[in-house]
């Protein structure tokens, strides 16, 4: 190695073998720092931080049955967890319950199955939802799944007022990255300024919308791109909801970020330093938001799971603390650390245990929690937080040429971008250029056995049977009426979660529900 290597971020940035003051000539600080606490909020959102606050500590947990995903929340819990994250099958997130022919084989497979309220009171059976935060990664499907949770909450007693949590409701990034939408682009985004609307009103401290470039990441983009496409749909969210007739500063402060955590360290740092620099003025230039908090990229961060290797699966835990190291010195206000055998499987008990662990290390013993944004005035890192923003901007800008994130999402440019990069990431792993520690370096043949998280395969039999009860046992003719009322707020401008609450209420099944908003707004067909 010697000075003239070229070395460059997974973006693509080149990297300068020293940073010194004059990569900084010219800067201001005030204007690209500010304090922490205070706009542009690059170092981030509160003046204190993890002194004043730490971020919470929400370990992804759903698998199989309501009543498995309640046993492992409980588990979590009493290991030092601060906040519940739910998967949900496939099934759950495509509108489909447990017994249609598409759900064989994938009933409780990636997530928990929930069909009806019958599940969703299992689910949260003895957990006090006034007292947890609750995060559901949910998208086609989140309304239903909310307004399950409002209900459950007020059977105990707790009132919407009193609900804290997320529910991700980020539909764009699904045509993008993931593909579990149901509906067209267009009335898809309907549902999700619906659920602002209703949530303002009633959920007055629920995040109404996780905004995703996690799963952006995941199908190959880099840090830069992954930033970029996320904020362009963050635009398009806010302008559907300012279309639809609501206050920029009604709305905005509830929303939040979901970020990926990837292994190069300070790239990583740079990407969330920049991002939430860039949406502060994107509030205030773009939407002339007044109130501050429509100005705060508040964020979750996930560590990587595409950096999870089979091989050698140990070495996965290095890789999550880096990337979780990463996202606390980059200012997350919320984190999950992969558990070290996902890429085997869902994670075994003494996995999530183990990375959960990983966050309280890095919380109670590595004193990076001191001080607000330590890496603050780096010569590299200052440097580099700029080029990341400059490089987003620029993508950014493209979008809006396109005519927005919705428009470059059915042009199949996004798509374009994120499938180039993956190939280039992938050719690079294939012939070397990058090192992946026991891939396709350092590499060994006699692999140890691992244990696997095991799949019961009699669950998706008991799950049929529960939601067929729930159909033999309620009252049918309801159920119709609550239906058609859906249908004909579908048909028209009402708010779909108003009817939508009171079918949900009668046992109408996550699949009946789905099944209306289909026959009114049709099924996405990608191009």
């Amino acid at each position: 190695m010697n000075d003239d290597d070229i070395r460059t971020t997974d973006s693509g940035i080149e990297i300068k073998p020293v940073y010194d003051a004059g990569d900084l000539e010219g800067w201001d600080p005030a204007a690209r720092l500010g304090r922490p606490g205070s706009f542009p909020y690059t170092r981030g959102i509160y003046p204190s931080m993890y002194r004043g606050r730490m971020w919470t500590m929400r370990q992804y947990a759903g698998f199989g049955t309501a009543e498995a995903t309640n046993q492992r929340f409980k588990f979590l819990l009493d290991a030092g967890q601060t906040g519940l994250s739910c998967a949900f099958d496939l099934p759950t997130q495509m509108g489909y319950d447990s017994d249609h022919p598409r759900s064989e084989g994938e009933v409780g497979k990636v997530g928990v199955a929930i069909d009806s309220l019958a599940d969703m009171r299992i689910l949260f059976d003895g957990i006090p939802l006034d007292k947890v935060t609750t995060s559901m990664t949910i998208n086609a499907t989140a309304a239903i799944l909310l307004l399950l949770y409002v209900l459950v909450a007020e059977e105990s007693g707790v009132a919407g007022s009193q609900l804290k949590g997320t529910i991700q409701n980020d539909i764009l990034k699904e045509y993008i990255a993931r593909g579990t939408y149901i509906f067209p682009p267009r009335p898809s985004m309907r549902i999700v300024t619906d659920i602002f609307s209703y949530c303002a009103g009633y959920l007055p401290n629920w995040n109404t919308i996780s905004i995703s470039g996690y799963h952006i990441r995941e199908a190959g983009s880099t840090a830069v791109q992954e930033i970029a496409f996320t904020l362009a749909n963050a635009i398009a969210y806010v302008e559907a909801a300012l279309a639809a007739g609501l206050d920029v500063d009604s709305f905005a402060p509830r929303l939040s970020f979901f970020w990926n955590g990837h292994n190069n360290l300070f790239e990583e740092i740079a990407k969330y330093r920049a991002a939430r620099r860039m949406w502060a003025r994107i509030m205030e230039e773009r939407f002339h938001a007044k109130d501050e908090r429509s100005k705060l990229l508040r964020f979750h961060t996930q560590t990587g799971g595409s950096t999870l290797t089979a091989q050698q699966p140990e070495n996965n835990i290095v890789r999550v603390a880096l990337q979780a190291l990463g996202a606390v010195l980059g200012g997350t206000q919320s984190l999950h650390t992969n558990g070290f055998d996902e890429a085997l499987g869902l994670p075994t008990a003494r996995a999530a245990k183990l990375a959960l662990r990983t966050q309280q290390v890095i919380a109670y013993e590595s004193g990076v929690v001191d001080t607000a944004d330590p890496l603050a005035g780096s010569y590299f890192v200052e440097r580099l937080t700029d080029q990341v923003e400059e490089e987003a901007w620029r993508y950014i800008e493209k979008v809006d040429s396109l005519g927005g994130s919705v428009a470059a999402i059915e042009s199949g440019y996004i798509q374009d971008e994120i499938e180039r990069s993956a190939y280039e990431y992938a050719r690079g792993i294939d012939e070397g250029m990058r090192i992946v520690v026991g891939v396709n370096k350092w590499v060994e043949d006699d692999a140890e056995p691992q244990e696997v998280f095991p799949i019961d395969p009699a669950l998706q039999q008991s799950q049929v049977d529960r939601v067929r009860k729930v159909r033999a046992e309620r009252d049918g003719g309801a159920v119709e009426a609550a239906l058609a009322d859906l249908e004909t707020a579908a048909r028209g401008t009402a708010n779909l979660l108003v009817p939508m609450k009171v079918a949900l209420s009668r046992m109408a099944t996550l699949g009946e529900v789905s099944d209306v908003l289909r026959n009114v707004m049709g099924v996405h067909q990608p191009s």
